[in-house]
C-alpha cells in the first residue's frame, strides 16, 4: 500500500487531502463504498481508516492503541499529530480543532513495513463491514439504515497485540453486535488477528448509525444490490 498517493504533505510535517485522494483510498484500498467518501458527495469526509493508516506510518505500532474520532476531516483541512512522542496524542488542525485522539501503551515497533502491512490488512477487513456484517446484525435487531440517507459513522477502533514480530496477519470477526435505541444504533465489532491459525491480537471497531427504521428485507435487499452494482461499475468501468 503506497500511502503517499493518498495525502499531500503540509507545513509543520502535517497532512492535507483532496476529495479524490480520500475517495480513491476508500474504494481502491478498503473496498469501502460509503457515500460519505464519494468525491462528489455533498457531505464528504476523509476515511477514518486513512487516518488510522497514517497514524501507524507516523507513530509506529504500539501493542495497545485506541483511536477515537471526534470530527470529520474534509478536503483541504491540514491536520497534524500534536506531540507525537506522547502516550496521548491529538490530531488537530491549525485552529486546534481535534479530529481524532490516540491513546497508546506497551512496546512500540517502528518498522515501516510492519506498520504498512498491519494497516492494509485492517483496512481491507474494515472496508467490508457493509453489507457482510451490518446487514445480518440489522436483521437480527429488526432495524435498518435509511436507504435514502445511509449514515454510518466511525466512532472508534482499538487494537491490542500480543507481540510485534508477525507478518501478513488475517483478521476474523469474533463478536459482532448491534445496540439499538430508537432511531440510533451502535455497531460493536470485535475481531482478532491470526497468523498461521494462532491468535496474536484482538481489536474492536465501533460505528454509529442514525435514522434507523424497521427492517424491511425487500428494501435492504435492493440497497445491497445497488451497492454491489455501484461497486462493480467502479471496478469494471
Amino acid at each position: 500500500m503506497n500511502l503517499s498517493k493518498y495525502y499531500t504533505a503540509s507545513a509543520d510535517d502535517g497532512f492535507v487531502f483532496t476529495r479524490e485522494q480520500g475517495s480513491h483510498f476508500a474504494k481502491d484500498i478498503a473496498g469501502d463504498f460509503n457515500p460519505l467518501h464519494d468525491a462528489d458527495a455533498k457531505k464528504f469526509c476523509i476515511p477514518g481508516d486513512l487516518l488510522f493508516s497514517l497514524s501507524l506510518a507516523k507513530l509506529g505500532v504500539s501493542q495497545k492503541m485506541q483511536f477515537t474520532f471526534s470530527g470529520m476531516v474534509t478536503e483541504g483541512v491540514a491536520i497534524n499529530f500534536a506531540d507525537s512522542n506522547a502516550d496521548n496524542i491529538s490530531v488537530t488542525d491549525v485552529n486546534d480543532k481535534e479530529y481524532m485522539s490516540i491513546e497508546r501503551s506497551g512496546e512500540i515497533c517502528q518498522n515501516s513495513e510492519f506498520a504498512n502491512n498491519l494497516a492494509q490488512r485492517y483496512v481491507e477487513f474494515s472496508g467490508h463491514t457493509f453489507p457482510h456484517i451490518l446487514v445480518p446484525l440489522m436483521k437480527q435487531q429488526n432495524a435498518m439504515i435509511n436507504p435514502a440517507r445511509p449514515l454510518v459513522i466511525y466512532q472508534s477502533m482499538s487494537i491490542e497485540l500480543d507481540r510485534l514480530d508477525f507478518s501478513t496477519p488475517s483478521l476474523e470477526i469474533t463478536d459482532p453486535r448491534l445496540e439499538v435505541e430508537g432511531k440510533r444504533g451502535r455497531a460493536i465489532l470485535q475481531f482478532c488477528f491470526k497468523v498461521d491459525g494462532e491468535i496474536v491480537g484482538k481489536g474492536e471497531k465501533i460505528m454509529l448509525l442514525s435514522g434507523l427504521r424497521a427492517f424491511d428485507s425487500e428494501i435492504i435487499g435492493q440497497v445491497v444490490v445497488d451497492y454491489d452494482q455501484w461497486k462493480q461499475a467502479y471496478v469494471n468501468p
